[in-house]
């Protein structure tokens, strides 16, 4: 880490000191790395830094290496750093507090509390029906605190499965009935009428756990417009196998549906009934992305299939 960027940590938290405590995650392919940074003479004992460079060797790892793929990543960093200093503090959802962003030539440092010490330390590879809940909940905050929000300096259309964005995993998809579906569906999802910010890629690796079972969420890279049923679809696939997804399918909706309409102001019969439709719909555009992008995906499986079909049946 530069100094410049030490300087920053320092002045932000008040610390006489720092150290790199541990490595949590490289960025993907190769754009640098998420620490958790050791204070001293602070009020907190650490904070978590996301530190963004741009890579000189393009290394994806399942060879998209394309510059498509690098404005997109490009892009996708300059969103987050607009989702926190726009955006973030409106959420009723919980997430990590930025702290302070700063960029610096073509590198970027976003300061963020440390979710770990502040008691959402578990992460869950498997998880019950109740977790499943609480995540579901925190879909529904997060939706209802940006519902008809303008999503200004944000993706037009939040999700990194995005079609627009996705040209060349559409043109290697060799299910050409999906294929020439995909921008029929990709419309239906983007002219709902109601519409509010999704988070992008609210998979299960997205979400901490408390001990008492509280949930925070992280990671607003694809931040942006859209049907809230893309998050929910998505976290979903997630976390079930596909016995599951359809077993439970109802209840899902029901939940996350539940808690919608006690986060909202007064109940909205009629964006309900418009989301309940495009649940499917929502799974169906993922669906066309895996299957290009990478074929023989553990996701890909009877169920979405049959959902794709019968979406595509109904167009």
């Amino acid at each position: 880490m530069n100094e410049h960027f030490r300087s920053i940590i320092l002045e932000t938290t008040g610390a006489s000191s720092l150290f790199e405590k541990e490595m949590i995650q490289e960025l993907w392919s190769g754009y640098g790395k998420i620490m958790r940074v050791g204070l001293e003479n602070a009020s907190v004992d650490s904070v978590v830094i996301k530190h963004v460079q741009m890579p000189i060797d393009k290394n994806h790892p399942r060879g998209w290496n394309t510059d498509i793929g690098h404005r997109r990543k490009v892009k996708s960093y300059k969103v987050e750093t607009a989702w926190y200093d726009l955006y973030s503090k409106n959420s009723n959802a919980r997430l990590p507090k930025c702290l302070a962003i700063e960029t610096k030539d073509d590198e970027v440092l976003i300061v963020m509390e440390d979710l770990d010490e502040a008691g959402y330390h578990l992460r869950k590879g498997v998880v019950t029906w109740e977790e499943i809940a609480k995540c579901l909940a925190w879909l529904a905050q997060f939706h209802a605190s940006y519902l008809g929000k303008n999503p200004d300096g944000l993706w037009k259309v939040g999700t990194y499965w995005h079609l627009e964005t996705r040209p060349q995993e559409l043109a290697v998809l060799d299910d050409q009935r999906l294929r020439e579906a995909a921008p029929v569906i990709d419309e239906k999802l983007n002219s709902c009428d109601y519409k509010t910010f999704v988070h992008g890629d609210a998979k299960l690796a997205n979400f901490c756990f408390a001990e008492g079972g509280q949930v925070a969420g992280l990671d607003f890279q694809y931040a942006g417009g859209g049907c809230g049923m893309k998050d929910v679809a998505y976290f979903i696939g997630s976390c079930l196998n596909e016995s599951d997804c359809e077993r439970l399918e109802a209840r899902i909706l029901d939940t996350y549906f539940e808690h919608l309409q006690s986060e909202m102001k007064e109940r909205n019969e009629a964006l309900e009934i418009e989301w309940r439709s495009l649940y499917r719909v929502a799974w169906a555009d993922f669906h066309r992305f895996l299957k290009g992008w990478s074929p023989g995906h553990w996701k890909i499986n009877s169920y979405s299939e049959r959902i794709t079909t019968e979406v595509i049946n109904k167009l």
